[in-house]
């Protein structure tokens, strides 16, 4: 039997929502042992409630949930404010797995899975939401990007357009804060999954749904993107001075 990652979780709250309670109760107890705090909830309005009274860090989350499925409940949770998403989907569910992403979610695990990846997909995106204190003891931290009315600063986690600050998911975040950090240059999704993501390998799907996502908060017109533009037979570049037509 493979052993759980030990230690990490730091005493972040994870919100484990799966109406299967052998899939919970092993989830909860990989998780507990790599020091997370765990809440169980079985259905959809169970989840809301135990939100609203304990905000959860994290949600690990089955697409498939009784009466509400897992689609409303990401969007009614992130509708309280933002709180990353990890959710649970079948194999070869594409169609599944693009709704997840379109409503939110920031990360998905496939059924069967490992709890132990599971766990370590936890931590990678609780890691990303909360960076580690800057190493350097100076305050410096990551440089604050700025480009085409876009500021992104890495350390508070915080996006603003034109003054206005940008509601984006863990994941949106990260691609606009890497588009902004290497503007001009093309980058395959393959480039953008392992140097976003982490991941070597994976449904490429992903990259272009939160492209499509971010699209739609940053540019002015996302039927007619200026910013972040497709490059035919290659994939994605970030273009803050140009004024074509993609």
């Amino acid at each position: 039997m493979e052993q759980p990652p030990t230690g990490g979780g730091a005493g972040a709250r994870v919100l484990v929502v799966d109406d299967d309670p052998t899939v919970a109760e092993i989830v909860t107890g990989y998780l507990d042992r790599a020091g997370y705090v765990v809440d169980r909830a079985g259905d959809g309005p169970d989840a809301l409630a135990r939100a609203a009274a304990h905000r959860p860090d994290l949600v690990v989350l089955d697409l498939m949930l009784p009466g509400m499925d897992g689609l409303e409940v990401c969007r009614r949770m992130r509708g309280q404010g933002p709180v990353p998403v990890i959710m649970l989907t079948a194999r070869g569910d594409e169609d599944d797995r693009i709704l997840g992403l379109e409503v939110g979610a920031d990360d998905y695990v496939t059924k069967p899975f490992s709890p132990r990846e599971l766990v370590l997909r936890v931590g990678s995106v609780l890691r990303r939401v909360r960076p580690a204190a800057d190493p350097s003891g100076d305050g410096s931290g990551p440089d604050v990007l700025r480009a085409a009315g876009l500021t992104v600063d890495p350390e508070a986690r915080r996006a603003v357009k034109n003054g206005v600050e940008l509601a984006l998911t863990v994941r949106e975040f990260d691609l606009l804060a890497f588009f902004l950090a290497h503007p001009g240059r093309a980058f395959a999704r393959e480039e953008l999954m392992r140097d976003v993501w982490g991941w070597d390998f994976g449904d490429l799907s992903t990259v272009t749904v939160h492209v499509r996502r971010l699209r739609g908060k940053v540019e002015d017109d996302p039927a007619r993107p200026r910013l972040i533009r497709t490059v035919w037979g290659v994939g994605y570049r970030f273009d803050p001075t140009t004024t074509e037509e993609a």
